[in-house]
């Protein structure tokens, strides 16, 4: 390995060695490929209602909550062998799509998460006065989960003081 210390009117070369700048950025697609499927996990065999639907701003602050019941068997979704949500299964909520909580439990994580996004807003009036960072409840419905569940999630988030909840729907395919 020699170098150029300049000479007979030349100058020093000032590039910069890309070699590294690869490396790392190949390691750190390498981590994301891995880590990105684990960090989204959802409750897969969801049957979503399909129906037209606006596209809503999501944003980091936004609850998402997956409602569905045990199938037949009793098996929560998410277990091996789950077939499906059931009419007359006991209700499951899954908190952020993955963490399954009780009724409490969901009243309770709710509000000490709005509480925190309020206060590191400033307030309840410095949030009042940018309506846009209040945050939304979404929720995913199974198309075979009784009201009664979908309607005790929506109670337990109002109660903790989310004032708009929404449902996620799949979107009706044009010419359908």
């Amino acid at each position: 390995m020699a170098i150029s210390m300049g000479g007979k009117g030349e100058t020093p070369m000032s590039d910069i060695n890309t070699t590294p700048l690869v490396d790392v950025m190949l390691v750190l697609l390498i981590i994301f490929l891995i880590a990105v499927p684990v960090a989204i996990q959802t409750i897969e065999k969801l049957e979503i209602p399909v129906m037209e639907s606006i596209e809503s701003k999501d944003k980091v602050e936004n609850l998402l909550l997956t409602v569905s019941t045990t199938d037949a068997a009793g098996r929560s979704a998410g277990e091996p062998g789950f077939e499906g949500a059931s009419r007359s299964g006991e209700c499951r909520v899954y908190f952020n799509n993955i963490t399954p909580v009780t009724s409490e439990q969901l009243y309770d994580q709710a509000f000490a998460r709005l509480d925190a996004i309020v206060t590191r807003a400033g307030g309840p009036e410095a949030i009042m006065q940018n309506p846009d960072q209040i945050p939304q409840v979404h929720i995913r419905g199974d198309v075979n989960a009784p009201w009664r569940c979908v309607a005790g999630a929506i109670y337990n988030v109002q109660a903790a003081g989310y004032p708009t909840v929404g449902f996620i729907s799949n979107p009706v395919e044009p010419g359908i």
